[in-house]
């Protein structure tokens, strides 16, 4: 199989009446997502479980197996098995890339220097670390089964002598505005997927660039709209119809995909802040007259940033003074607002979880 040779940008001869019906819904529903976001006083504290919740999907699609509780259980301080370690720490990387990339946005662009400092960040210390974490493949690569021959496979990226030209022109696209900004994000997923760019780690960086892209080109206003929750659940149509702009060139099927995706998406997100802000609206007033405390605000605020958590790093992050602190996780307890995950034994503190921020997080997959 011959390496592919990508399209240039702007995509010549796109198929706009095949595009059209989606364009609209598409971009109405991330409106209606984005003056929700907008309305979140802190969205990077009170949404966190909708970032951990993508760092776990986008993960998954790429085989790691580990939960939002399993990751949130093993920041606080819980031990796991080696190999559950090691999804753990995939999950954990990709979050602080995102975060990492989110800052860097307010100062400068997107560029092919921030991708690889994001590539770098996302490989450090785990599998694919080998694989010459932040730097641009030198080599050839191709996609199929385990142990298949180029030959034999499914998908043949870009030759690694074209790979920078091909780059070059796909990061000047970033600074281009398309006749339409979710348009312009599909063909800037696919066209950086089907470059694979480096050995390892396509798919997370790919997906990571969808919320950041639309944040520089201020669709959003702050870069959290995550679509792996429904990647993730149309895996196989995902994965062909990105074939498809491969074998046949079909780049309006692609984009009619994406397109549908950020309408579902987009509702399930706005349904899902709805009930996290409906939540923290109901606490704000339980935690207030159970613990009748100046902090119960701080106190709020620390569950929802981070709802598994040990009680030593509880008193920590809230800076209210220990016994106070203490009390009202008792409190907390008892009205069954906590839940213990590892009680304190000796010197060890107890585990603790918001339940039902957890559950409202995760919520049901998209049908």
């Amino acid at each position: 199989m011959q390496p592919y040779v990508p399209l240039t940008l702007p995509l010549p001869q796109l198929d706009w009446a095949r595009l059209i019906p989606g364009i609209g819904p598409a971009n109405a529903a991330l409106a209606r997502y984005d003056g929700l976001l907008q309305s979140v006083v802190n969205p990077g504290v009170m949404l966190s479980p909708l970032t951990n919740r993508e760092a776990v999907l986008s993960s998954k699609i790429e085989g790691t197996q580990a939960t939002v509780d399993e990751v949130l259980e093993f920041e606080a301080g819980m031990e796991f098995d080696g190999p559950k370690v090691h999804d753990i720490q995939e999950v954990v990387n990709y979050r602080k890339t995102l975060v990492m990339a989110s800052e860097a946005l307010s100062e400068r662009a997107i560029t092919l220097g921030l991708v690889r400092q994001m590539h770098a960040l996302l490989m450090d210390s785990v599998r694919g670390a080998n694989k010459t974490p932040g730097e641009f493949r030198r080599d050839q690569n191709w996609i199929g089964s385990a142990g298949c021959s180029i030959e034999q496979a499914s998908f043949v990226p870009p030759a690694p002598l074209q790979l920078p030209d091909h780059l070059q022109a796909w990061e000047a696209y970033l600074a281009l505005d398309d006749a339409d900004v979710l348009v312009q994000v599909a063909v800037v997923h696919a066209q950086f997927e089907l470059l694979h760019p480096f050995k390892d780690g396509n798919g997370r960086i790919g997906r990571l660039l969808i919320p950041l892209f639309l944040y520089q080109k201020q669709a959003l206003a702050s870069p959290m709209f995550y679509l792996s929750e429904y990647l993730e659940a149309h895996r196989d149509l995902y994965y062909a119809r990105l074939q498809a702009i491969s074998r046949d060139d079909d780049w309006a099927g692609w984009i009619a995909f994406f397109l549908e995706a950020v309408r579902l998406q987009a509702q399930a997100n706005c349904d899902r802040v709805r009930n996290i802000l409906g939540l923290y609206e109901e606490m704000k007033q339980h935690v207030a007259a159970l613990t009748r405390s100046q902090h119960a605000i701080a106190v709020l605020d620390a569950l929802f940033d981070r709802p598994v958590f040990q009680s030593a790093d509880f008193v920590t992050r809230t800076g209210i003074p220990r016994p106070t602190a203490l009390a009202m996780l008792r409190t907390l307890r008892e009205a069954e607002i906590l839940h213990p995950v590892r009680e304190a034994s000796g010197r060890r503190a107890a585990v603790l979880a918001f339940r039902e921020l957890l559950e409202l997080a995760e919520g049901r997959p998209l049908i």
